[in-house]
């Protein structure tokens, strides 16, 4: 049974993979996140995988090179020890980033003499039918994809099979999506190696960290910027599709889409953490989107180049993660009204309008995209939808949009008041209206706390983003009472839940991770920064050995579930370590 903290991810912001402890490619989809699966044996023993790994099939300990996303594995076989070093490219060339769809895996040996195995079984995307293979000299050409798929390497290819070898110098295997490779292996497979663990290590060395939870931090951007997908600026929710929220639930769900709402929070993780190069690809790709959608109907997620997805269907003849399926493809939710991405992508544009380092920027059509957002964040606010957590039954008043569109109408007052006076009062006014509404209309007072819905009763943990977003001041007793009644009714076994409502689907059982992060950051923003270290301390307790996360968490088995890793999780680990952490200055 696969324990998602047992896989590793590597990846250049082009495309990823996830490879298990036996040195086996579990999940990879080429030549973008959300092409058809080349390895896929995550979701079916039969879905295709690459393994490199001891001859007897036993597990290694895997580790990620310091500051970097080259992954290395060591295996100490029966007769011998070895290292797998895997990775993707990525790197500056010609002034411009190197990162093609292309897998490096060096083998070597460490002492003794290890026996190994090398199996490499693509498969074609969801079809799962295996290639034909066209043997060359020191390749194998697998046949029947859209573009050549060809893994070239100076092992004896009558060794590729699975059949055991002893290991006696070093090795190298490299996929390629596209180009072949046309130099000599073992220097370009060193040369690519080195460059591009400079170049993560550069990209380390100009992050923003707090003094606290650094190593994790680390991770979390590092995992994060994997997310990014650099050709057009899109960001992915997750590198995965399908894997159960909880055993058995049939909450499986794609998420190698860009939701707009996942990217604004992504790109301000970047913001805390001193990067600024992806909001600026971002808004490239919204600019891209809006630019055919006059009326701004915005769907809440796009493929990566700004189309709509697939429509949401079941890959049949696939078993499923653990066997528990069903494995979807596409997701319904593009169909989905979600009033509060129009609130997500002003904050995601208000900073371009303060901070003088994006001053280039700050042109016409971005301050026009900014108004037309708030203005139609004004005008639906308080109407049904389906909400953050994209609700499969009828859509009614969601307070967390309500908040979203809020946010938008309160920071496009402060852009007007530089760059469009005559419009400040109408925001303003617009801001103060639907604060009084969600004071009337989402304030239960059997509760003492605000609701998820307009007139309901159910607690919703997305409104613990009331704090940082300030609808109410630190010491207002309606927000101190909804952080206090999330914090207790939600809570299970440490962790938080979303709600505890039927969404059309059941009850969820399992917490989500966000949601924790959540409650640190609003406990730090109510000043009880006790309570928000002993949360944190607690959660990174818990954390996997590689520090990756997924989306869900459950306290009875104490592992993590849902896709992996998920965004939206390191996101909110970003964000509530620098909330919970002390200042430099503190420190020092």
């Amino acid at each position: 049974m696969t324990n998602l903290s047992s896989l590793g991810l590597i990846g250049n912001c082009q495309s990823s993979a996830l490879i298990d402890s036996r040195g086996a490619v579990v999940w990879s989809c080429l030549p973008r996140f959300d092409s058809p699966p080349v390895f896929g044996s995550l979701l079916d023993p039969d879905g295709g995988e690459w393994v490199v790994g001891p001859a007897d099939g036993s597990e290694g300990v895997m580790r990620y090179l310091g500051n970097t996303n080259v992954l290395e594995t060591t295996f100490d076989a029966p007769s011998g020890r070895f290292r797998v070093r895997d990775f993707m490219p990525r790197f500056e060339q010609h002034s411009r980033m190197f990162r093609p769809p292309l897998i490096v895996r060096q083998l070597e040996p460490l002492s003794g003499t290890p026996r190994v195995s090398v199996q490499c079984r693509p498969v074609r995307g969801w079809s799962k039918t295996r290639p034909v293979e066209t043997v060359g000299s020191h390749h194998v050409r697998f046949e029947g994809f859209a573009s050549e798929l060809r893994l070239t390497t100076d092992i004896p290819l009558s060794y590729l099979d699975g059949q055991a070898f002893t290991l006696t110098q070093a090795h190298q295997l490299v996929l390629t999506w596209g180009q072949p490779i046309e130099e000599p292996l073992a220097p370009m497979c060193e040369r690519f190696r080195q460059l591009t663990v400079a170049h993560w290590n550069r990209w380390v060395k100009q992050c923003n960290i707090p003094p606290r939870y650094q190593h994790e931090v680390i991770r979390s951007a590092l995992a994060l910027k994997l997310h990014c997908f650099e050709d057009t600026g899109a960001i992915v929710a997750a590198t995965t599709t399908s894997i159960p929220e909880a055993p058995k639930s049939g909450r499986t769900w794609d998420y190698r889409y860009c939701w707009l709402r996942d990217a604004y929070y992504v790109v301000d993780a970047f913001r805390l953490l001193g990067h600024f190069d992806e909001r600026e690809q971002f808004i490239n790709y919204l600019l891209n989107i809006v630019g055919g959608q006059a009326d701004l109907a915005l769907a809440p997620l796009y493929s990566v180049t700004g189309q709509r997805p697939v429509e949401e269907h079941i890959a049949t003849g696939w078993a499923g993660f653990n066997g528990d399926g069903p494995v979807r493809v596409g997701n319904a939710a593009m169909g989905h009204q979600q009033n509060d991405i129009f609130g997500e992508l002003v904050l995601a544009l208000v900073p371009i309008f303060f901070d003088e380092r994006f001053g280039a920027e700050r042109t016409p059509a971005t301050l026009d995209l900014l108004m037309r957002l708030a203005t139609r964040a004004v005008a639906v606010a308080g109407t049904p939808d389906t909400g953050i957590w994209e609700f499969r039954t009828a859509p009614t008043a969601q307070t967390f949009s309500s908040l979203m569109c809020w946010a938008a109408a309160d920071r496009a007052a402060a852009v007007a008041q530089r760059y469009q006076p005559d419009r400040e009062a109408e925001f303003r006014e617009a801001a103060a209206r639907i604060q009084q509404e969600i004071a009337t209309r989402a304030y239960s007072t059997e509760r003492q706390a605000l609701v998820g819905r307009y007139d309901g009763t159910d607690l919703d943990a997305s409104l613990l983003q009331m704090a940082p977003l300030r609808l109410f001041g630190p010491d207002d007793p309606r927000l101190r009472g909804t952080v206090d009644r999330i914090s207790q009714e939600l809570s299970n076994g440490g962790w938080l839940m979303r709600y505890r409502e039927d969404d059309g689907l059941g009850t969820p059982s399992v917490a989500f991770m966000l949601c924790t992060f959540w409650l640190i950051e609003a406990f730090a923003t109510l000043g009880r920064m006790s309570e928000a270290r002993e949360l944190m301390d607690s959660v990174v307790r818990s954390l996997g050995p590689l520090g990756l996360l997924a989306e869900d968490f459950d306290p009875a088995s104490g592992r993590m579930t849902g896709n992996f890793p998920q965004a939206y999780s390191h996101v909110g680990f970003i964000r509530a370590a620098f909330a919970a952490a002390p200042k430099w200055s503190d420190v020092l």
